[in-house]
């Protein structure tokens, strides 16, 4: 998530460590604070795989700044991540999010469309939080206030994302 993070943001522009750190915690901060320790080893890993480049620039005080790129191969590997997410950036609500944040960069609908039916796909399997033995449980079902209150959030959620999907489908193909 936090790779992609950073490769799609760099699709978009040239940015400095700081201001990417600000992006990316804006698209996923409340869920995962992103701190320096996390970040700049990540970007290491990235320009050592050649994905990245940076380049020294003068700072507006006195620092200088690094300005990170994407490199022709660091585009090619964000729209290969995008065009075939693993299953987890399908199905975990955040890592979804992240993906989505950057699938307008794939450049054939076709493909964006093959990404967003496998979410379609995800959704519509039966799903609880809670099971009895195999069969999930609904919200209906369950006396814990709290536990009904987020099958009834997740279900509402999954509603309207539904909607979402088969609207943004049919624009599409």
């Amino acid at each position: 998530m936090l790779e992609l993070s950073i490769l799609g943001f760099l699709y978009e522009a040239p940015l400095h460590g700081y201001e990417l750190r600000k992006r990316i915690t804006a698209l996923t901060g409340h869920v995962r604070p992103v701190g320096e320790s996390t970040l700049y080893p990540a970007i290491k890993r990235l320009e050592k795989a050649g994905l990245l480049a940076r380049e020294t620039q003068p700072g507006a005080a006195a620092a200088p700044r690094h300005m990170l790129t994407l490199t022709p191969a660091g585009r090619r590997d964000l729209l290969n991540r995008l065009s075939h997410p693993g299953r987890l950036d399908v199905t975990d609500e955040n890592r979804w999010f992240t993906l989505l944040a950057f699938l307008r960069h794939l450049p054939d609908a076709a493909d964006q469309a093959a990404v967003l039916r496998r979410r379609l796909a995800f959704l519509e399997e039966p799903a609880s939080f809670f099971y009895d033995g195999e069969r999930p449980v609904a919200a209906e079902e369950l006396d814990d206030p709290f536990r009904r209150g987020m099958l009834t959030i997740a279900r509402a959620t999954s509603v309207t994302e539904l909607k979402w999907l088969r609207t943004t489908l049919r624009s599409l193909e």
